[in-house]
């Protein structure tokens, strides 16, 4: 990470119906040459269910092109032929840089921006749809490799082949395979629950999340964020 990573492709989408459905998404990213980044995301750049997607702590979508051979080996077909660059909606794609390698409160300079982990992706129903797989999200969620949001710190220009150069780091200690345990395997660690909900940097959403554990001693239904609005009590958002 010393000398940065590339930034392969750089993508933004419009919004579409998802999967032959009447719900829109912007899940579907093009290509492009270069943006203009602000706190809400790259212009031109659009979601389909803004409480849950985009906004200041989900302004940039980063997956890691690494995940997508061990995808393709899974996943059935047709869902395994979308395991490409793009098919989760991410808005940068790297290689050679995942989960293990980023920490939450991570500040990094792209371009002209400068931006910052929020928190790893809580993936939703929408993916069920998207690759045609009743569990997809849950899938995703299970492997621990989800993906990772930035908030933005500097707005300014950032194009296709800028380099992500990490100009500080404030939780070593915190990894986003861990943050993502801690989420999904080690649930009721109280001792890591504490400790995550103390990090500033980290997102509202799961600086609550944490602490709502704590005070109810239950880990929260994913039932609603996993498989869609007909399944009730979810109080996280994807």
């Amino acid at each position: 990470m010393a000398t940065g990573v590339v930034i392969r492709q750089l993508r933004t989408g419009n919004l579409t119906p998802l999967a032959g459905t009447e719900t829109l998404t912007g899940i579907h990213k093009q290509e492009i040459g270069s943006a203009y980044l602000n706190v809400n995301g790259l212009s031109d750049d659009h979601q389909g269910d803004k409480r849950h997607h985009g906004g200041p702590e989900k302004a940039l979508h980063h997956f890691a092109a690494d995940h997508y051979h061990r995808l393709r080996g899974e996943l059935p077909a047709p869902a395994s032929e979308h395991c490409q660059p793009g098919a989760f909606g991410e808005n940068l794609v790297t290689e050679g840089f995942t989960e293990t390698d980023v920490c939450a409160g991570d500040i990094f300079e792209l371009g002209e921006a400068v931006i910052q982990v929020s928190q790893p992706r809580q993936p939703c129903w929408r993916l069920n749809l998207r690759f045609g797989i009743p569990d997809m999200s849950q899938r995703l969620q299970n492997s621990l490799r989800t993906g990772w949001y930035y908030r933005v710190l500097q707005s300014g220009t950032v194009s296709k082949g800028d380099v992500l150069r990490l100009k500080e780091r404030l939780h070593e200690d915190w990894p986003l395979s861990r943050v993502l345990s801690l989420l999904y395997e080690n649930t009721l660690d109280r001792t890591a629950l504490a400790v995550m909900a103390d990090i500033n940097e980290l997102s509202p959403n799961l600086k609550q999340l944490a602490k709502q554990r704590l005070e109810t001693q239950q880990v929260e239904s994913w039932e609603g964020r996993l498989f869609g609005p007909s399944k009730q009590g979810s109080v996280t958002g994807p």
